[in-house]
């Protein structure tokens, strides 16, 4: 594989490892900030907690028009400063309201970055290593999950203030991965879109001195006369419905739900504060190792394999889990139980995703395409976290993730009956079949 592209990737998919230490290293402060600002189970989980999954949501409806109009890279480097303010802004604020704010601009920063990145990479990549390419995203997003469970173990016992340096530590990463944003190319079909063509083509070259690009400039013609259309007119119905059901199913897994409160649920099922830490980052070692072996595998079983074996270790995890909480076992069961979930999202749901959003709509109405798809995600990211505790509370943990089970239930059926297999695909070829 190019050099290039591989380091032009990888740096794109950076803006994933700070999505995934943002999302999560709200998790070990999770209780020591409801208990600083005395906060009911309500506010806590809709200001304090889902501020940063509202903002996601914005990032996401919105990220698309900085994605078409300045462009991926562009936003990409946009998507870096906002993740530094809102390190910073976070470990210093003093009240919940002011905490709000900047979680809240950094959520901006996660939603924006999974419609800039994932279309970023799947625009310069060749389809033959576009799936692993843009899974690096994820790969990072798991990574960044990892190191903000470390984190947070590590910085948990540094005294009162040890929530300040689990947020603010943020920044480092933040700051390095902004820098870099500014040493990628912009994207080529980006920049055929905006009649640039000579500096497309000079980047096309560098990716693949052989490639044709006066049959790519031909296919895209072909391929993009939505350049006054929109995703909701009714030839776009697929590909629409395509994006919502996977980003629907994504969280009605219940990942984001455990991911923001991984040591509440392991301390629900009767682990120590410090164990239920420690059991944490468990569950980011899994996610790492499990998304290295998606993205081994996306481009050789293809996105539709892995989601049936995804589906099924949803099914059996969750059913084990909420069996676990049912029956009052207790101890290791329930941490080895989540971690076969963790297992079965990462080769699945987690390498698929933003793959297949990236992949299914034309080039000219991908960013909208993709902003649909990433606003339903965290729609619903920000609605399941923000009612767990409420939910634990009013009927329990066990009957939450048995509804869980019963949907991955519904994602199988759907993958088998719905679901396309986009593997190998040029993006023009591939957008053309689905608007059949």
């Amino acid at each position: 594989m190019n050099r290039k592209l591989l380091a032009w990737s990888l740096i794109a998919a950076m803006a994933g490892f700070l999505f995934g230490f943002d999302t999560v290293v709200i998790s070990g402060a999770d209780k020591k900030l409801q208990a600083l600002w005395e906060s009911s189970d309500a506010f806590h989980g809709i200001v304090v907690m889902g501020t940063a999954l509202f903002g996601t949501l914005f990032g996401a409806i919105f990220g698309g028009y900085p994605s078409n109009h300045l462009g991926r890279k562009n936003t990409l480097i946009l998507i870096g400063v906002l993740y530094v303010f809102s390190a910073i802004g976070s470990a210093l604020a003093n009240d919940p309201y002011i905490f709000a704010l900047f979680r809240f601009i950094g959520g901006l920063g996660v939603g924006a970055s999974t419609i800039a990145a994932p279309a970023y990479v799947s625009e310069i990549a060749p389809a033959k290593d576009r799936g692993r390419l843009v899974a690096l995203y994820q790969f990072n997003i798991v990574a960044g999950i990892l190191i903000a469970f470390i984190s947070n173990y590590l910085l948990s016992d540094i005294g009162e203030n040890a929530w300040r340096w689990m947020l603010g530590v943020e920044a480092v990463p933040a700051a390095i991965y902004t820098l870099l944003a500014f040493t990628i190319p912009k994207s080529p079909r980006w920049l055929v879109t905006k009649g640039h063509r000579a500096s497309a083509q000079a980047i096309m070259q560098r990716i693949d001195p052989n490639m044709d690009f006066e049959s790519l400039i031909e296919e895209m013609k072909n391929t993009d006369e939505a350049n006054k259309e929109n995703i909701f007119l009714k030839k776009y119905r697929k590909p629409l419905l395509l994006a919502f059901f996977i980003a629907f199913f994504n969280q009605f897994s219940g990942i984001n739900a455990f991911l923001y409160y991984a040591p509440r649920i392991f301390e629900e099922a009767g682990l120590a504060e410090s164990t239920a830490l420690l059991s944490s980052i468990g569950i980011g070692l899994t996610n790492l190792i499990f998304t290295l072996l998606g993205v081994f595998l996306i481009d050789r079983l293809g996105r539709k394999q892995l989601m049936y074996i995804g589906s099924v270790g949803y099914i059996l995890s969750l059913t084990l889990v909420a069996m676990a909480f049912f029956l009052g076992w207790s101890g290791i069961m329930v941490p080895i139980f989540l971690f076969i979930f963790i297992a079965a999202h990462a080769i699945g749901q987690g390498a698929v995703i933003w793959v297949f959003i990236a992949e299914i709509f034309p080039n000219q109405l991908r960013s909208s395409g993709q902003a649909f798809g990433s606003a339903t995600h965290w729609l619903l990211a920000w609605l399941i976290p923000s009612s767990v505790p409420l939910l634990f509370g009013w009927v329990g943990a066990g009957v939450v993730f048995i509804f869980f089970a019963l949907m991955m239930v519904w994602q199988l059926l759907w993958v088998r009956f719905k679901m396309p297999e986009t593997k190998g695909i040029p993006l023009e070829e591939l957008s053309e079949k689905l608007l059949k």
